[in-house]
């Protein structure tokens, strides 16, 4: 039997990142966490020890804050192809390259230059990977939390001995989206996809009247493919963030649906990805991302 060394790859995980644009008075923030991988002719570091062909992960750090001030960041999907790209390019052991970024909102105070608040969890994802000369973005949100207080409804699945769920037809909907949409190409306005997909698939969990989680999730998905022909596939996970009626009998009160318990565990987890027929080969664009 012989032993022999596996897939790897190695980078710098979550470099916190953030930049201050300075147009007189008026200042932008930048907030960003940049993980870095790479993978290549890498095998005599894991079996003798010999670090030849290893740039330090230490240097992977610096770099992401050196390119930060040697341009613009730009849009994330750019910013991480210049990284990606780099890599690859200038050490020869280095054959692929998987960048990820997330950014995290913050807004302007009103009437106020450079004074912001925080905004929501939500962040704005992309995962590069580069493969020599190829390349794949698989852009996305994460922590968009979102809940509609009807036009909701779960009834007319299987009953057994341990079935105590009642069936409903209005319920509050609530969730939080993990959505991933891997692009065709690199040749795409990313500021005004990502604003128009984020719209699309609100819109669409909003308007869908529901019958089940996993049909708003395959109308999110669709949708976004309709409107956006530069998209092959959508990968979406959609926890269910319960709300349960609350008993009020005990008080001599009826509850119309109007008192809620929210329970954040445990909770049904609904995943699954939406594509086209005649989508061309995924290649590299989700190695080492979840599934969904």
């Amino acid at each position: 039997m012989a032993i022999v060394l596996g897939p790897n790859q190695y980078g710098k995980a979550e470099n916190r990142l953030v930049t201050v644009s300075r147009n007189g008075s008026v200042h932008t923030i930048r907030d960003l966490t940049v993980s870095t991988s790479l993978r290549g002719d890498l095998a005599d570091t894991h079996l003798t020890g010999d670090n030849a062909k290893v740039l330090a992960t230490d240097t992977q750090k610096n770099t992401v804050y050196a390119f930060a001030k040697q341009a613009p960041v730009g849009e994330i999907e750019d910013f991480a192809l210049r990284l990606g790209r780099h890599f690859v390019g200038s050490q020869e052991p280095i054959t692929g390259a998987r960048i990820l970024v997330d950014e995290h909102g913050w807004n302007r105070i009103d009437g106020h230059d450079h004074a912001f608040v925080q905004g929501s969890n939500e962040k704005r994802t992309t995962a590069v990977t580069i493969e020599g000369s190829q390349a794949w973005v698989v852009s996305g949100v994460r922590d968009l939390v979102v809940l509609k207080s009807t036009g909701s409804e779960f009834h007319g699945y299987p009953k057994d001995p341990y079935t105590t769920l009642q069936e409903t037809d209005d319920r509050i909907l609530a969730t939080s989206v993990t959505a991933r949409w891997r692009y065709t190409g690199t040749d795409t306005d990313w500021a005004k996809s990502f604003a128009e997909i984020r719209s699309v698939m609100l819109k669409t969990f909003a308007d869908k009247h529901s019958l089940s989680l996993q049909q708003t999730l395959y109308a999110m998905g669709e949708a976004v493919l309709q409107a956006h022909p530069e998209v092959a596939e959508v990968r979406l996970s959609m926890p269910n963030k319960h709300h349960f009626p609350v008993d009020l009998s005990p008080f001599g009160l009826e509850n119309h649906n109007e008192v809620f318990y929210a329970a954040d565990r445990p909770y049904g987890l609904i995943e699954g990805s939406v594509l086209r027929d005649d989508a061309p080969d995924a290649g590299r664009a989700w190695s080492t991302l979840p599934a969904f």
